[in-house]
C-alpha cells in the first residue's frame, strides 16, 4: 500500500484546523496540524510534508514569513495560502515569496482538494521529467542514469538518485540533513544519518571525473553541492 501524502496545514482558528484536517484525511492523505507559525516550522523541518498549507494571519510566526523562512531552503515544495485579506497587494506578495496558490475564507473543502490534486500532480510531472546537465554530467532522474560526458551511463539505486537530485536542485545551499533523512529515510535517527553518509560517499566517488564537483559537509546543518 503506498504511503499517504503527507500535508502540513498551519491554520490558527482551531475549529476550521479541525474541519480541514479531518476533510483531507477522509481523503487519504496524511495532516499535521499546527496552530502557529514557528510550530509549523519545527514540523516542517522534523516530518518532511510534500504540501503546506498556511494561514497568513497566524501567531508567533504569520504564514508570509514561515514561507519565506522555508523557501529559504527549500524551492520546490508546493505552498498554498489561505487568507481572509482579499487585497491585491497581499495576493502578490503571497505569490512574490514564492506561494503557488491562494484561497481566500470562507472557501469549500472542494475547491481546496482540487487546487491540492493539481499542485500535487504538477510538482510530480515535473521531477519526473527531469533530465539535468550540472558540470560534465548529465543525470536523467526518472531513469536512475548518471553520465559523464560520453561514457556510458552508471545506473544509481533509488536512493541514491533521489539523493543526489535533491542535492542538485539545493546546488550551492545547504540541504538540511534532518529534513533529508525524514524525507528519504523515514526519520531522523542515529542509524539512518550513518546510512546516508555512507551513500554520500557513494555519490562522491561516482562524481569525482569532474573536479569542480564536490559534496561538502556543512558540520551541524547538512550537505552542499557545489559546481
Amino acid at each position: 500500500m503506498p504511503n499517504k501524502i503527507k500535508i502540513l496545514l498551519a491554520e490558527d482558528e482551531t475549529a476550521l484546523g479541525q474541519i480541514i484536517k479531518e476533510s483531507l484525511e477522509t481523503r487519504d492523505f496524511e495532516v499535521i496540524l499546527c496552530d502557529n507559525g514557528e510550530l509549523a516550522f519545527e514540523k516542517y523541518k522534523s516530518e518532511a510534508p510534500e504540501l503546506l498549507v498556511l494561514d497568513v494571519m497566524m501567531p508567533k510566526k504569520d504564514g508570509f514569513t514561515l514561507a519565506k523562512d522555508i523557501r529559504s531552503i527549500d524551492d520546490a515544495i508546493p505552498v498554498i495560502f489561505l487568507t481572509a485579506k482579499s487585497q491585491t497587494a497581499d495576493v502578490v506578495e503571497g505569490f512574490s515569496i514564492g506561494g503557488n496558490d491562494y484561497l481566500k475564507k470562507p472557501f469549500s473543502m472542494e475547491e481546496l482538494i482540487v487546487r491540492i490534486h493539481n499542485l500535487l500532480g504538477r510538482t510530480r510531472q515535473q521531477i519526473e521529467s527531469e533530465v539535468i546537465t550540472f558540470g560534465a554530467y548529465i543525470f536523467n532522474f526518472p531513469k536512475q542514469l548518471l553520465s559523464y560526458k560520453e561514457e556510458t551511463p552508471v545506473q544509481l539505486t533509488h536512493r541514491e538518485a533521489h539523493l543526489l537530485f535533491h542535492l542538485i536542485k539545493n546546488q550551492n545551499k545547504v540541504l538540511d540533513r534532518s529534513l533529508i533523512l525524514n524525507k528519504l529515510w523515514g526519520q531522523d535517527d542515529f542509524f539512518s544519518a550513518r546510512s546516508m553518509d555512507v551513500f554520500i560517499t557513494k555519490l562522491r566517488k561516482k562524481l569525482n571525473k569532474d573536479e569542480n564537483i564536490q559534496i561538502i559537509n556543512v558540520r551541524g546543518f547538512g550537505y552542499k553541492l557545489t559546481v
